[in-house]
């Protein structure tokens, strides 16, 4: 028999055969391929059912990690457009803090227009986070002199006062400080005050109003600027805002808490006020 099926011309017969038998089956849409088909499709179905689930779900595998690395690149790359949006974002509000400042010291410059601004930058300061004592890099080599208390401001109001000056850098003492003490006066009603540090307030950056009238007609809210009063703050240079008043009862006596324009956690820039004949 293993002869037989090794005989080359015995199956060559043998396919023949089969392919008539397939033939004639095949004309036949009821023929035995049709009966043959059914027989071998009741134990393959078990099977097909099983490759059909393999390869849908191993086809929808590779196709969710296709949708997964699109999702992430596209969230990398929306990340990377909302970092240079913030970034964007700072830079216009750099630029509109400078402008700003730009306009209130071109203000100044106008206002003051016999005096002469100088330009200096913050170098040191007393420890804490106040900047009610700092130096500044501009001294006896940029024409300041001792003794001359130039006053001290910055483009959003009054800073304080040269204190001390050296060769390369000078003191100044803002208007938080213990030593420091301002005439002023309210912008609505003309009255005169004097703004000086306080010990406690300071730690807020606040000041204390003090010789208020008992008939002041003073207010949260009023705006406080230079009197003009004494040799060292030229008039109309904004101080701050009245933020409450306390009253004592029983007395005539009266102080307020300000909040000055200026803030004193966060200086790097002032400009140095001399006056006429003094540096360019």
């Amino acid at each position: 028999m293993r002869n037989l099926f090794g005989n080359k011309l015995f199956l060559f017969f043998l396919v023949l055969v089969l392919l008539i038998v397939l033939l004639v089956s095949t004309s036949n849409p009821a023929g035995g391929l049709n009966v043959l088909r059914n027989v071998l499709r009741i134990p393959l179905s078990p099977l097909q059912k099983a490759y059909t689930l393999v390869t849908g779900k191993v086809g929808g595998y590779f196709a969710d990690i296709g949708s997964l690395r699109k999702a992430r690149d596209e969230n990398l790359r929306l990340k990377e457009q909302i970092r240079n949006l913030e970034t964007q974002e700072l830079e216009m509000a750099e630029l509109k803090r400078q402008n700003a400042e730009f306009r209130n010291l071109l203000n100044f410059k106008e206002q003051y227009a016999n005096f002469s601004f100088l330009g200096s930058t913050i170098i040191g300061k007393d420890p804490g986070n106040w900047f009610d004592v700092f130096t500044i890099d501009r001294g006896v080599k940029d024409g300041l002199r001792a003794g001359e208390g130039y006053p001290v401001i910055s483009a959003d109001g009054l800073v304080g006062r040269v204190s001390n000056v050296t060769l390369l850098s000078s003191d100044v003492i803002s208007i938080i400080d213990l030593d420091s003490t301002v005439s002023v006066r309210v912008a609505r009603t003309r009255d005169l005050l004097v703004v000086r540090g306080d010990i406690v307030l300071k730690q807020e950056g606040l000041c204390r109003v003090d010789y208020i009238p008992p008939n002041a007609d003073l207010m949260a809210g009023d705006v406080l600027e230079t009197s003009g009063m004494g040799d060292v703050y030229p008039k109309g240079i904004r101080v701050g805002t009245i933020e409450r008043i306390v009253r004592n009862k029983g007395q005539y006596d009266a102080y307020a808490i300000m909040k000055p324009s200026v803030d004193f956690m966060r200086l790097e820039e002032v400009e140095v006020l001399t006056r006429p004949g003094g540096p360019p």
